[in-house]
């Protein structure tokens, strides 16, 4: 373990009190990005996303399930891949209990991939999830969200993520790249066309309403685990891909704690 300085509680307290006024801040601060969240202006979605569904084919407007509010995450499981992302199984094993809780609060939620229908059912049989997945099979809806890019876009060098034009990176791809898509039973160039996200869209007046998006790094909010993480006396703790599907931890050994 790293070792860290040690003092006494009233040490303890005094450096506490300090950082809890840096909490404090962070919260308005948090409170006043979420209410420019809101003021975001809506855009109208003109396209009709088909989306097929547990319950049969659906549209954008048939998932908010007569609510007003829906939420969508993006999760990279493409239709050549094994098994959905491992990092996104992470962040979706805290979906299923919020489902009933966004449902009752008039937001419906929904996980949406480009892999069939069939194939999503098995993997969320195997996860033991409950929220509701939709397949948006070949459709436009993830190359227009930008969180799955063409051959052609990849093959040009550069795709747009996260409202930015980034480089596709280097055809020599990390260890910690190759063992993601590996995890996933795919290589490295498909697994990367897939990317992780979350949108927010309203339904008024029989009209959809495109309000938010955050890709990469602001997908982390929905990561249950990292708050957790972040608050244990070592934080995140990770060198490397460390996590797992819930499934497969004891596959291999335990990552020790420090650096």
């Amino acid at each position: 373990m790293t070792r860290q300085r040690t003092g006494t509680h009233e040490e303890w307290l005094a450096a506490r009190m300090e950082l809890l006024d840096a909490e404090k801040e962070l919260t308005r601060r948090g409170d006043e990005l979420a209410q420019r969240r809101r003021e975001l202006p809506w855009v109208a979605v003109e396209k009709e996303y088909a989306f097929d569904t547990d319950d049969g084919p659906a549209t954008l407007s048939d998932l908010f399930g007569g609510r007003s509010q829906l939420l969508v995450y993006h999760f990279m499981f493409g239709p050549d891949f094994a098994a959905g992302c491992p990092s996104c199984s992470a962040i979706a094993d805290g979906f299923s209990g919020s489902v009933v809780h966004l449902q009752n609060h008039d937001v419906a939620f929904w996980a949406v991939s480009r892999a069939p229908l069939a194939q999503l059912q098995r993997y969320k049989r195997r996860m033991g999830w409950t929220f509701p997945w939709a397949s948006s099979s070949d459709g436009e809806f993830n190359r227009d969200f930008h969180v799955w890019h063409t051959d052609r876009e990849w093959q040009s060098g550069t795709v747009d993520y996260n409202f930015r034009a980034c480089d596709v990176g280097s055809s020599d791809p990390s260890p910690g790249l190759i063992a993601i898509a590996s995890g996933a039973g795919t290589d490295p160039v498909t697994f990367s066309k897939e990317r992780p996200g979350m949108s927010a869209f309203a339904l008024e007046d029989g009209i959809v309403y495109h309000t938010y998006s955050a890709y990469g790094r602001g997908v982390d909010a929905v990561w249950g685990m990292y708050a957790w993480l972040d608050r244990a006396p070592l934080g995140r703790n990770e060198p490397d891909v460390w996590w797992r599907r819930h499934d497969e931890y004891g596959a291999e050994p335990a990552p020790t704690g420090g650096t």
